[in-house]
């Protein structure tokens, strides 16, 4: 008898079992799910426009572009192709970068290597790291694949018009704010926060309202305290009211609004209202700031502050109002920074929660 039948015998059976659930996996997943409602529902559609844009590129052709080499040798020469800093170009480097398993890597760049696209060449300052270098072969390889991809993509947009191009880019660009890990240093905070360094808006621009600029502010607004502060849907409907009134009685002389965006996407907003024109009492009202949790730590905050002060100056309002409460902590110290003093407080119930409104006001001469 075969001594290895046996064993034999129970790999296939390992093989053709079902694996078991990791116990752990399997409790995140549920936890996610029961805190999430829409969780599985968003599961599907991010499956489904991954099954779509597949097969919309040919991602699953085994040899892409018609070419010798599969997707994943294809990022790997691109990688090799386009990092200038040698340093970047170590198995190290683009296995932890490109998720790839080491030992898988390895056999990649060694089938490279036997086909004569690339060299190894020993660090400078540490001979036991190996950087990697396309040989000529290598560059010439891969340079008509470069070209195959750039006129794939050119069809694929070629039947969008100019707008279409800059909505699908701006909502690709989205996609990877949205789930890029957020940087370390950038905590969440309230929808307004204070303002930081003003380089990280430099691509943000500030323009005025727009058709749908009005319901998209009143579902943000609404949206975002209701994730942050737990205000009901009473508050989303007292900013469309506010909103609403603003572009109905809109007096171009003495009002104006601002709304921030870059690539197509609205990050935050504000507007100056007139209070009054009466001589001697001339006053309008901040109302409505919010920035977009993607641009806190921007400086956005303050900038549209600071638009709606020098609005405010130029038009010879005497003094500019806001009303806040007291938990819209970063709001304040925007406020307090560019020298607003409180007027008074009290004690109000609204939108489902028990608060305290504050009342602003800036002296403008």
């Amino acid at each position: 008898m075969n001594r290895r039948a046996p064993q034999a015998a129970a790999a296939v059976q390992r093989a053709v079992s079902p694996v078991p659930a990791v116990p752990a996996a399997a409790a995140v997943v549920a936890s996610a799910s029961a805190s999430h409602p829409g969780l599985d529902d968003a599961v599907q559609a991010v499956r489904r426009f991954n099954r779509f844009y597949t097969r919309l590129l040919g991602l699953l052709d085994e040899h892409q572009l018609a070419s010798g080499f599969s997707l994943t040798e294809l990022r790997v020469l691109y990688e090799l192709a386009h990092r200038e800093q040698p340093s970047q170009r170590t198995a190290a480097v683009l296995a932890r970068e490109l998720g790839l398993d080491a030992a898988y890597l390895s056999r990649l760049l060694r089938g490279f290597a036997e086909r004569g696209l690339l060299v190894r060449e020993a660090d400078v300052g540490d001979a036991r790291v190996q950087q990697l270098k396309l040989t000529r072969a290598g560059r010439a390889a891969f340079r008509p694949l470069e070209r195959a991809s750039q006129q794939q993509v050119q069809r694929l947009l070629g039947p969008l018009s100019p707008a279409g191009c800059g909505e699908l880019v701006a909502a690709m660009r989205r996609i990877e704010q949205l789930l890029s890990p957020a940087p370390a240093d950038v905590p969440a905070g309230p929808p307004v926060v204070a303002a930081a360094s003003a380089g990280a808006q430099g691509d943000i621009q500030l323009r005025g309202l727009q058709i749908g600029d009005i319901g998209w502010i009143a579902r943000r607004q609404g949206q975002l305290y209701a994730q942050e502060y737990g205000w009901d849907g009473r508050f989303e409907a007292l900013v469309a009211e506010i909103a609403a009134r603003f572009v109905r009685d809109f007096d171009p002389r003495w009002e104006r609004a601002w709304v921030a965006e870059r690539d197509g996407r609205i990050l935050g907003s504000v507007f100056c209202v007139k209070v009054s024109r009466r001589r001697g009492h001339e006053e309008a009202k901040l109302r409505l700031l919010y920035v977009e949790p993607e641009a806190r730590g921007s400086g956005l905050g303050g900038r549209l502050t600071d638009a709606c002060i020098a609005f405010a100056r130029e038009k010879r309002y005497r003094r500019l109002s806001l009303w806040t409460n007291d938990v819209l902590v970063a709001a304040r110290r925007i406020y307090q920074a560019r020298g607003f003093e409180l007027q008074r407080e009290e004690r109000h119930e609204s939108f489902g929660h028990a608060m305290v409104g504050q009342y602003w006001a800036l002296p403008l001469g």
